[in-house]
């Protein structure tokens, strides 16, 4: 084997190609690992060598939003738990605010379902931040992780919440009464 580059025409190694490009040398026991052996090793370890990867991977950009939006989702989750373990105390401000007449009175089924709201809250956080590392790692682009995550489990907490709400008398009756 001479030092020289390959001449015009003349078919280069994986290693060569490699070299040439910059890159560190293909390790062999990664491609033994895969079982794999002989000049396809090269290729069927390292997708980026041989023939042209499809898939296209995650820029820093990418990261930077995914950990931003799991951030955001953290301020979220954090300022929300007070609120939904005192789901009583909540829903009367709300109705407050809605100019809706009475004291919510449901009591029994906010502390609850305010528990229980909490618990799919964290477990709904914990498994976009379980996915998204997942993706960032491989990656992959993972910004859309964090979104889809907030979207489904903010859709479980809200029926959750539902459920206290459209038990109490006072709720019900402002909703059924006519507008005017």
């Amino acid at each position: 084997m001479t030092d020289q580059r390959p001449q015009y025409g003349e078919l280069a190694t994986p290693e060569e190609q490699r070299r040439a490009a910059g890159l560190p040398a293909l390790d062999h026991v990664d491609a033994k690992a895969d079982g794999v052996a002989g000049p396809q090793a090269a290729s069927a370890a390292h997708p980026a060598v041989g023939a042209a990867n499809p898939r296209r991977e995650a820029s820093s950009m990418d990261r930077i939003a995914t950990f931003a939006l799991l951030g955001f989702g953290l301020i979220n989750v954090l300022s929300s738990i007070a609120g939904l373990l005192d789901l009583a105390s909540t829903m009367n401000r709300t109705m407050e605010i809605l100019g809706i007449e009475g004291e919510f009175t449901a009591f029994a089924l906010a502390r609850t379902w305010g528990t229980i709201a909490t618990v799919v809250l964290l477990a709904g956080y914990a498994v976009t931040v379980w996915l998204s590392l997942r993706r960032v790692k491989a990656r992959r682009h993972a910004w859309w992780a964090p979104l889809a995550g907030f979207v489904v489990t903010t859709l479980a907490v809200s029926i959750c919440i539902s459920v206290p709400m459209f038990a109490d008398p006072a709720f019900m009756q402002s909703v059924s009464a006519p507008v005017g």
